[in-house]
């Protein structure tokens, strides 16, 4: 008889662990609180278009090649990609912005266009991104995070000095041109933090930007998660929608099953791919890892306010990714994480799917999705999302040159309260906990409880951290963790 596992929620880390351990003989089981699954990553459809509500962006290529090989299969066996070009545009003021293509000798051409000479240093610095690449994404965030060893590798012995360096006195030490700067540290958003807090190390994600491209999957990165579902139901996997977890069942401090719609669900172990913090709020104070207190001192990635908008026009002077850096970075970064509240004046990004893919918006009109970076925890309000709403698009049409405001058919709006209420997600966070130094690796919360034998976590609060493809990977980590448990115990 086969051992069965229960996974509690169904994003890109449970789908994957999901995935791993059915090919590795598990029955298993997936609970979804939501009416769709893909967790963060659902779709709004609403008047003939089609958004993604949760990530947009399709980085490292190779992490979502490596997860379908495991299976024998190939990411365009489900979906078609295409490399965007541009890949984005960064607007500094009115009509004043630097386009970024698709190739790196394209990008150093607009470096030296911007600082003559730059592109010499951006080849040398490109040229550390990869070699932090090779080592970070074919080696160690493949680790379960553990111990420390696993950080200790001949490899990295050598990049010692980039771990407690910053990106960004690297960026600052080769480069003066502020708008090359920001261009360079914004990639390392993506993990959560401030470019001041993050190791060097993590340059990775500027190879990442600059040397494997921006891809866009027909149809949105919704596509992916109907990929994994397709995977994951032909490897036998059974995912159950509408279907809230209210506890964990716990039997001499060790995991039975859990409680869904007041039905017990009995099984061996249980893996959990929602937030970590809401995970234990489901078992007993006792036996919790980490107390509220913990979660309070942890940096955490910013929340968003994310607009859904559906233009009767096309657009112009827009890419499909568009980046808006006119206002101060630190300014607006201090309101996140040194002291936060809701900023004066945003940065924010826009994303406008249909100028790639016919099928986000009917012919001749625009889909667009707005988001400013914000705080986690502040107060979320009908009249701020309104106001913020007003602040960026009147920026946009400055910006850009253009009237958009009466071409709009509807917006909808997502924001903290909605990240709780949806996903359960600890003060409405949008991506989890940052990756600084001290929240690296083995310093993130463990993979396996120490206090209720066969309880698991997966996502973005526990190794490797925040985004897509570390997601996938975490997927695998904690299948590989459950493999080998198990087989210790039979």
């Amino acid at each position: 008889m086969k051992s069965t596992i229960n996974i509690i929620g169904s994003g890109f880390s449970s789908l994957a662990a999901s995935c791993y351990l059915a090919k590795a003989g598990f029955e298993v089981t997936i609970f979804e609180k939501n009416s769709t699954i893909g967790g963060r990553a659902r779709q709004l459809i609403k008047d003939g278009f089609t958004f993604d509500i949760g990530p947009t962006w399709y980085w490292m290529p190779d992490v979502f090649e490596r997860f379908f090989s495991d299976f024998n299969k190939k990411p365009s066996d489900y979906y078609t990609l295409e490399k965007l070009n541009p890949a984005y545009s960064v607007y500094f003021g009115k009509d004043d912005y630097i386009t970024i293509e698709d190739t790196l000798e394209k990008i150093k051409l607009a470096f030296d266009k911007e600082e003559p000479g730059s592109s010499k240093k951006l080849q040398k610095f490109i040229d550390t991104a990869k070699n932090n690449y090779d080592i970070a994404i074919k080696d160690l965030v493949y680790n379960p995070g553990v111990s420390p060893l696993e950080l200790i590798t001949p490899a990295t012995i050598k990049k010692i000095n980039q771990f407690f360096s910053t990106i960004k006195k690297d960026v600052r030490k080769e480069f003066k041109n502020e708008r090359l700067v920001k261009i360079l540290e914004f990639p390392v958003l993506f993990l959560g933090a401030k470019p001041s807090d993050t190791p060097s190390f993590y340059s990775f994600m500027n190879y990442a930007d600059f040397g494997l491209g921006t891809f866009h999957p027909k149809k949105g990165m919704y596509q992916v998660i109907l990929a994994m579902e397709h995977l994951a139901k032909e490897l036998g996997v059974n995912i159950k929608v509408n279907a809230p977890v209210e506890s964990i069942l716990i039997e001499n401090k060790e995991a039975k099953g859990l409680v869904s719609n007041g039905t017990n669900y009995y099984s061996d172990i249980v893996v959990s791919g929602a937030d970590y913090h809401h995970t234990e709020t489901l078992i007993d104070s006792s036996l919790r890892q980490y107390s509220e207190s913990y979660w309070e001192k942890k940096t955490f990635a910013p929340s968003s306010l994310l607009f859904y908008v559906g233009f009767d026009k096309k657009l112009e002077n827009v890419n499909h990714h568009t980046l808006f850096f006119d206002v101060d970075f630190d300014v607006h970064a201090k309101a996140i994480y040194d002291n936060p509240k809701w900023p004066k004046d945003p940065l924010f990004y826009a994303s406008f799917p249909s100028i790639t893919d016919d099928n986000a918006a009917p012919e001749g009109k625009e889909a667009g999705i707005f988001l400013i970076p914000l705080a986690p925890g502040l107060e979320d309000t009908p009249e701020l999302r309104s106001e913020y709403f007003d602040k960026i698009i009147n920026r946009f049409e400055h910006l850009t040159s253009q009237d958009v405001k009466k071409s709009i058919i509807f917006k909808e709006s997502f924001c903290i309260n909605d990240f709780i209420n949806d996903y359960n997600s600890y003060k409405g966070n949008a991506y989890g906990m940052a990756n600084t130094l001290l929240q690296t690796a083995f310093l993130r919360p463990k993979i396996k409880s120490k206090k209720v034998n066969n309880l698991f976590f997966t996502g973005q609060l526990t190794v490797p951290g925040p985004g897509v493809p570390p997601s996938l990977i975490s997927g695998k980590l904690v299948a590989d963790l459950v493999t080998k448990h198990h087989s210790i115990l039979v």
